[in-house]
């Protein structure tokens, strides 16, 4: 019990143990915003400049005389009107995340919403996108595409790549562990985006875990979740806050020393332990009080030196060193006996993450939300329908009334003239589909092949049945329960060949075939 109550005086006023971390916890003290009568979310913090946020995007600049050169000055399109927003993905206490289609460049993001009037909250904002905006695209990080502000509901939301595997501790909850082979390509490449956190941003993560740890289908793993990240002036410098997730902490954050980059090596070497074992090394049962007491009084875990190989074992000891001092960087760790072991086999995280996640049923997503896309634009405004032109690319092709189209230039002309018919010579005479079955298969490494069959209604706007993924503010078919027999004017039957673009999240429409029935 001294050891109990030693503890609890330490930790002082950021730690209680009836209510968790401390509200009060400072972040970055610097950091203010402003909303300005037009919409526009100011965020701003001395350490990383101005954000300025509103319905059409983001544009980060520097807190000083504007410099038109200075590479510091960002904008990101990435309007509120633009998106699609499908339903949410996921949950946690700070934000929510949704599946969207940008639909200019028709690809599919994960969008992370965030209400900007609660404090923590907007200092969490403002540490992801501090994070995110300067390392838009490096391996071993998710991508960022930007950022909008909703002004009805006070919340910004940040447009990151979609991620269709899942997370570390989804594949735990599905297999019990994972190969040792795996775990060294995995880490491998998270090490290449722990560097560069460390080395360039001079940033420490401080909630490496296997929930923040994702990878795609593609086999790509990705570190996401910078909310609570910290920036350090220069590489010795240190942090002084007790944020994060308690059960990944390393020592030194539990004693409420300053730390740096090591703590997240420990953190990253027992969500490796986890993953390799398939359980926790500390009874995290009994209260977060008696978790810090285990990771400060007990010896640092060990694999069982028979079950895992020698440079696994290595790996993680040097990597839960109690002593900060003594744990290598990141960039040391990349030269490791553990990730060289493997470098040479051929290691398919592919075929391991297609393995463990039911690929039928990111499938049936997939053509759910494409085929929603493609037909609330075909019945949507002719201010968005432009867009669809860019579904094609020049080696596209569409059959429609035994006649070949080639090229988006063509098909996107063939198309307008087909939804000009449908329109009528009055808005009230204007057909829209309605989407009666949609059935969907494999095309090829990574597209689908949709099949969709249908009634033309008199209508508004696009209606779909089943119970498949729904765009948000899109009439239910449920809701409307409209009187087909007296609204159906027509039949449709369209199969898509939908193909991934160059680009993860972006598909185009490589083969067409419609079909029109009376």
């Amino acid at each position: 019990m001294a050891g109990l109550e030693e503890l609890k005086k330490k930790l002082g006023p950021l730690f209680d143990a009836d209510k968790g971390l401390s509200d009060g916890t400072p972040m970055d003290p610097s950091a203010s915003y402003m909303v300005s009568d037009g919409g526009t979310v100011n965020l701003l913090s001395r350490s990383c400049g101005v954000y300025n946020i509103n319905e059409l995007g983001l544009q980060k600049r520097t807190s000083g005389p504007i410099d038109e050169s200075d590479a510091s000055e960002k904008t990101y399109r990435c309007a509120s009107h633009e998106m699609r927003i499908f339903g949410a993905i996921g949950c946690g206490a700070s934000s929510v995340v949704q599946r969207a289609i940008h639909i200019p460049v028709h690809r599919i993001l994960a969008l992370k919403k965030i209400n900007i009037f609660e404090k923590e909250k907007r200092l969490q904002l403002l540490n992801e996108i501090r994070t995110l905006c300067e390392a838009p695209c490096y391996e071993g990080l998710v991508e960022f595409h930007g950022a909008f502000y909703s002004p009805g509901s006070g919340q910004i939301s940040i447009a990151l790549e979609y991620v269709d595997g899942g997370s570390l501790a989804d594949i735990l909850r599905l297999r019990k562990c994972i190969p040792e082979p795996i775990l060294a390509s995995i880490v491998q490449k998270l090490l290449h985006g722990l560097t560069y956190l460390h080395g360039v941003r001079h940033l420490v993560h401080r909630d490496i875990k296997p929930a923040n740890l994702l990878i795609n289908l593609k086999g790509e793993p990705k570190i996401t979740d910078f909310g609570i990240s910290a920036g350090l002036e220069n590489s010795v410098a240190m942090c002084a806050t007790f944020v994060g997730t308690v059960t990944y902490m390393s020592p030194e954050r539990i004693r409420n020393e300053n730390y740096s980059y090591p703590a997240d090596i420990w953190s990253l070497g027992l969500a490796l332990f986890e993953c390799g074992m398939g359980e926790f090394p500390y009874t995290a049962n009994d209260g977060p009080i008696n978790l810090m007491l285990q990771i400060l009084d007990d010896p640092s875990p060990s694999l069982p030196k028979d079950s895992f190989s020698p440079e696994f074992c290595s790996f993680i000891d040097v990597c839960l060193q109690k002593d900060p001092d003594s744990r290598p960087t990141a960039e040391q760790l990349l030269s490791h006996s553990f990730i060289k072991k493997y470098e040479k086999t051929k290691v398919d995280l592919t075929a391991f993450v297609r393995s463990v996640f039911d690929p039928t049923q990111r499938l049936k997503d997939l053509a759910d939300m494409l085929t929603i896309h493609y037909y609330l634009l075909f019945d949507g405004s002719d201010e968005l329908w432009h867009h669809a032109k860019t579904l094609y690319n020049q080696g596209s092709t569409l059959r429609f009334s035994d006649k070949v189209s080639s090229g988006a230039s063509n098909i996107f002309a063939t198309l307008s003239n087909v939804r000009k018919t449908l329109a009528g010579d009055h808005p009230q005479e204007k057909l829209v589909h309605l989407v009666e079955t949609l059935q969907c298969r494999a095309h090829g490494e990574d597209g689908v092949a949709i099949r969709v069959s249908g009634s033309f209604i008199i209508g508004s706007h696009f209606l779909i049945c089943g119970n498949g993924i729904q765009v948000e503010g899109m009439p239910h078919f449920k809701d409307l329960s409209p009187d087909l027999k007296s609204k159906r004017m027509g039949t449709f039957h369209e199969q898509l060949i939908m193909e991934p673009g160059s680009v993860i999240g972006r598909f185009f429409i490589a083969k067409q075939e419609l079909f029109i029935l009376q």
